[in-house]
Parts: structure tokens; sequence; C-alpha cells
């Protein structure tokens, strides 16, 4: 698996996942996905990303 699939596949699961959990465990699950959100953003202005930096250790490459 490349990184930017990777990327996509850990996002995509976090937001599904908080959205289960604020529906069927607790509201406050909601700031996991504003979290995630947030992250998604300043990751695009910024271009670091915590997951593309734990990804890169774990050997995954770029395309």
């Amino acid at each position: 698996m490349k990184l930017n699939d990777a990327l996509r596949l850990l996002a995509g699961f976090m937001v599904l996942l908080s959205v289960g959990l604020t529906v069927y465990v607790n509201g406050n699950f909601i700031w996991l996905t504003v979290f995630v959100g947030a992250n998604l953003l300043q990751s695009a202005f910024t271009k670091w990303c915590p997951a593309i930096w734990l990804f890169k250790k774990a050997g995954l490459k770029e395309c």
C-alpha cells in the first residue's frame, strides 16, 4: 500500500468511527470528528501530517 492510499484509508476510517461513536455511544465523540477535520485542514496548508510521519516510520513509500 502506498502512503497516500494509507492516509486516505486512515482519514476515512477515523471519520466513520467518530460519527458512529457519536451516534451510538456519546455525543462528545463529535470532538474526535472535529479534530480529524482540523488536522486535515492544517496539513493542507502546512504540508505536515502526523499520520504521514508515522506511515513513513512504518516503511510505507510515497507514490
